[in-house]
Order: C-alpha cells, then structure tokens, then sequence
C-alpha cells in the first residue's frame, strides 16, 4: 500500500499550474461553468448507470490542502508564494448538480455540472472524473451480467484482480448498485453495507488428509453456510460424493437441508448437469449449484440459454476491471463563462465531429409517456427553459435534424439536482440500498429493445431548438474566427 494521501493531491499536475496562472493573470474568480459528461457506451450497450456521487460528495466536503502538501509543491520551485498561501484556506464555494446515483444516462449529456469559481471548478476535475468514470463503468458492467443470468444470482468475486485496493472496494459498490447480490470483498461490507459472501477456498481442502475430512471440518465449524468446493481433484467421483457424504452426515442431522457445492473448472454446463442428477438422486434437492471461472455476460447467457443446472455465478476479474470495455471516457469540459452578471456559453471546436462539446448552463429533461411510464427520450435545454406539459412539444435529432418528433401525453423530469450551494452541501445522500432500488426502478422504465445486449435500439437524446441554435451559432462563429482559410 501506498503511504495515505490527501486526496486533494490526487489531482493531474496541469490542474495546479493552471490555478496558480489563473490566479496570477487575475481571472482565478471568475465564475465558470463545467459538464461532466461521456460520448460512447461501453461494449456497445443501450445505456450507463451513473454511479460515484457519494465519494465525489465526500470529496468536496473535505477538500483541503495540508502544510506538508504546500511544502511539496514550493519544492517544485514553479509555483508563487502567492498562490501556496491561497491554497492554506483553500475550499470549495461554488454549486454543484448532478443526476442521482443509479440514473440511467446516456452520451452527451450531463452527469454533473460545476458552477464555481474557475480555480476551484477547474481543480476538482480529475477526482471527480475518476470517481464517476470508474464506478459509472462497473455498475454499467455488473447490470449488463445480471441482465444476463435472467433471474439467477449473481455475485462479484474480483477482489484479487481489481486494479488496486480502491478499484475492489468502490467497484463492489458500484457492481452491487448494478444489480449484483453480494461481494467477496470484506471491506465494501464493512464501509458500505454490501453483503458480504464466501465459505472456502481450494487451499482449505488440501490442509486435509482427505477432501471428505475437510468437508467435514467445515460443515462442523459453519453449519447454516456450507458451500462445498468440489473440483479441487475431480469434481462428479470426488468432490460432490464427499459433499453429499458430509451432507448427510453433519447438516442432515441437526435439521439443515440448505447447503451448496462451488464448481470453479472444467465444462460447467456438463459438470453443473450431472451433479444436480447426483443431488438430486441422493436428496439434496435443496443443494444450490454455484459456478465461477473467468465468467462474463456472454458465457453466462450461454449457459442460460442451455438452462444449464447453475443457480449462482461468481464473476470476477471480468466484471471489476470490466474487461471487454474497461476504459468509460468521461470527460470534464468548460461550456460557459459569467461577464457582468450574464452567462456567457462556451464551445470547444475538434476535427472530430463527436468531440463537439454543447455549450452553455444547461438542464437534462427526461420525457416519459403518461399511459406507460416508459422513458420517450433526453431533452437537454438553455437553464432558464421550462416544458409546458400541457402542450405538444417538437423534439428532433440535433444531428440529422429533419429527423423530428411530436410529443403528446407525455411528462418531463429534471435529472439534474442541486447537490452542492455556495458550497455547503444541500442534497441527502441516499443509502445504498435505495440507490439499488432506484437504478431498478430507472431499469424498469426502459424498453426492452434498449436493453439489447446486440445493436440496442438507439435512445435519443436532443437538445432544446434554443439550445441547438446557440450552438449551431457558436459553431459558425469559431468557424469564421479560426478556420478562413
């Protein structure tokens, strides 16, 4: 481990020289406005679960810099005295807002907007994006492979592969946001309540003389939590002999039908198969099959799709490093100013259309239709916009804008919420169960076509005609100002 760090310290280098040169060219005050949001979904999918408030919050409220801190940045002998003595009272002042934790999200828009000073705004970039893209990403992962087992369990067991000790313990928060039962990791239980799960591993079968006296031993020791590992030598003339053995020896006894054998090897849907024919012969009906082995979404749904005899999956280094996408690309971008009072927007221009940043204060509407609940499309508008439910409103594609759409009997939500004013925090964290909850009941307003696992139907999301205006305005704007020629 690391030596502890104030997590103020965790910022990228240029965040620092450019607070010390904003303070030093007399703008360190001026109000700006940043999005934090993302441009593609990982593997392809329909949708994100945003997920990583709760420790951007954290971080906020504690945001300060320590003596030794200072002290290691004047030794790098580029920063003015200046500004190490700014940085002794240094606090976040400004606004926040943000989509709750567990909102399914979509590309373009805002997760989290900043309205702050532009030192402080600018300066808190890094952390907030490392906690929003890494967890945002999990959650993302973990929803896809439960969508995948079709109502069996599962459980995330990627401690050991995690990249770190923060990714283990904040990706089990976020995989259990996404839908899993319980974790591995002991200290997500400990810090955030996420149920905790697990019984023995190989080594405890080889301490034994035999894999029968080991079986025993545990069953001894945990009656009303015996999982038996059983492919430690050979799983059908071994390991579930012993465990049916044991069973009925130690558990029967005392009352208890409710136990569990762990395959982790070989062919699992074979294996899975004849084992449950073995329980099932000796009356263990109520034995439940568990199975882990470098599981993700497709294998599982496999397996599924042979209804192969497997109650439970482990999953693990697949599902928190998010292997098959494990990058979420959230960026953190200036789109307004304030000039005497007024809002004043913002765009970055790139010869990638995609990385066309929208500008201004803006609002994320959800549309809903009224008869059915389900999620019709995103609405990004101008700040001071409002929806008038009660009349038809047009949205279009801001792309392929003949693309359009009127809307009727429909109702409109603002995702964005007020978490943070003149810095004091103004928002009650929720608990993480009711997190889970609310993802779930996010999930459930979606239609079925968007949760594709192949080519998902496309989830629009448009903005307001004063909004595209403003931007299409800015555009042409840059366009004549920097590319004649």
């Amino acid at each position: 481990m690391i030596k502890k760090v104030n997590p103020a310290m965790l910022a990228d280098f240029y965040e620092l020289t450019m607070a010390n040169g904003y303070l030093e060219a007399g703008i360190g005050d001026k109000i700006c406005y940043f999005d934090l949001f993302f441009r593609t979904i990982p593997d392809q999918g329909g949708f994100v679960i945003a997920a990583g408030l709760e420790q951007v919050v954290e971080f906020i409220e504690n945001l300060h810099f320590t003596d030794e801190d200072i002290e290691y940045l004047r030794s790098k002998n580029i920063f003015t005295e200046r500004f190490l003595e700014y940085l002794r009272n240094f606090k976040f002042t400004g606004d926040i807002y943000a989509v709750p934790e567990g909102t399914v999200v979509f590309p373009g828009e805002p997760l989290l907007t900043v309205r702050a000073k532009a030192i402080e705004a600018q300066f808190i970039e890094t952390f907030l994006l490392l906690c929003i893209n890494h967890q945002s990403l999990i959650a993302t992962k973990a929803n896809r492979i439960v969508r995948s087992a079709d109502g069996r369990t599962i459980l995330e067991m990627g401690a050991r592969r995690a990249h770190g000790a923060d990714a283990s313990v904040y990706g089990a928060r976020a995989a259990y946001i996404g839908g899993v039962i319980g974790t591995s990791q002991t200290a997500a239980d400990q810090l955030f309540s996420v149920p905790v799960v697990g019984t023995m591993g190989h080594s405890w079968i080889q301490m034994f003389p035999s894999e029968y006296e080991a079986f025993k031993a545990y069953a001894e020791v945990y009656p009303h939590n015996a999982v038996f590992l059983v492919d430690t030598y050979n799983v059908l003339k071994s390991g579930v002999p012993n465990a049916i053995k044991v069973v009925k020896e130690v558990l029967w006894p005392k009352g208890i039908k409710k136990c569990g054998i762990r395959i982790d090897s070989g062919d699992l849907e074979y294996l899975a198969g004849q084992a449950r024919k073995m329980l099932d012969e000796a009356g263990l009906v109520d034995c439940r099959i568990i199975v882990s082995n470098s599981l993700d979404e497709y294998i599982i749904k496999e397996l599924v799709h042979h209804d192969a005899k497997i109650d439970s999956f482990g999953v693990g280094e697949r599902l928190i490093t998010a292997k098959s996408d494990p990058v979420f690309g959230g960026v953190y971008k200036l789109v307004a100013i304030e000039e005497d009072g007024k809002i004043i927007p913002k765009i970055k221009i790139s010869e990638n259309s995609n990385k066309v940043t929208t500008p201004h204060f803006k609002k994320v509407y959800r549309l809903y239709c009224k008869k059915t609940n389900k999620a019709l499309a995103d609405l990004i508008t101008v700040y001071d916009e409002e929806i008038d439910e009660t009349q038809p409103l047009e949205i279009f594609d801001p792309v392929h804008t003949w693309k359009r759409k009127t809307l009727v009997d429909y109702y409109a939500i603002n995702l964005l919420k007020p978490i943070f004013k003149d810095g004091k925090r103004v928002y009650d964290l929720p608990t993480l169960e009711e997190i889970r909850a609310y993802c779930q009941s996010q999930l459930d307003t979606l239609w079925d076509e968007l949760k594709r696992f192949e080519f998902p139907h496309k989830y629009y999301v448009d903005l307001s005609l004063k909004l595209w205006e403003i931007k299409d305005q800015l555009i042409k704007d840059q366009a004549e100002k920097y590319l004649k020629g």
